[in-house]
């Protein structure tokens, strides 16, 4: 078959792989034309159309890593804050353990002051009913003594001056008799 297709395109004197003339100037003029209108045409606006996109892109992915910016800088900005909440609740909890150690520090020394007027005050009230519980002793003593010693003497020491000379003799040798005693 091969043979056939060569004796054939031998007897015809012309070579199948060479155009005719006329349909040469036909393709290249359509050529022209079909360039003409693709180069004035379509390659602007696909160009536009690429660079559209490219600039979309773009600009998706700068505001994409201004956003991914701005999120690290928010993201360091709230840990940077959140710090500085631990760090004065920290603060705080000190001051507030501070106060209530002086707190408690003033409430101790107030109950001890309070205590220790308390007990002054309970001392004095003792002394002083001491003192009184004396008086009183001393004045019951001396009037028990002119009594017996009125009676053993036998006459009356009613007389005011002379009771209160021999009560106050007898209550200072009471006091001689304990005094040497207790050494």
């Amino acid at each position: 078959m091969i043979k056939a297709a060569t004796l054939l395109a031998a007897e015809e004197g012309s070579n199948p792989l060479i155009p005719h003339t006329f349909e040469l100037v036909v393709g290249i003029f359509s050529f022209l034309v079909v360039l003409f209108v693709v180069g004035k045409l379509l390659v602007p606006r696909i160009q536009k159309t690429l660079a559209e996109r490219t600039e979309a892109i773009e600009g998706g992915i700068k505001r994409a890593e201004d956003a991914q910016a701005e999120a690290l800088n928010l993201q360091k900005q709230y840990r940077e804050q959140l710090a500085e909440a631990r760090q004065e609740a920290a603060r705080l909890r000190e001051e507030a353990r501070e106060q209530a150690a002086e707190i408690r520090a003033e409430l101790r020394e107030e109950a001890q002051a309070e205590a220790r007027r308390l007990v002054e005050a309970a001392h004095a009230q003792i002394e002083a009913d001491r003192q009184a519980a004396f008086a009183q002793l001393r004045t019951e003593i001396g009037r028990l003594s002119t009594d017996l010693a009125g009676r053993i003497v036998g006459e009356s020491l009613e007389d005011e001056a002379r009771q209160s000379r021999v009560i106050d003799r007898f209550l200072d040798e009471l006091e001689r008799s304990d005094a040497q005693a207790v050494r």
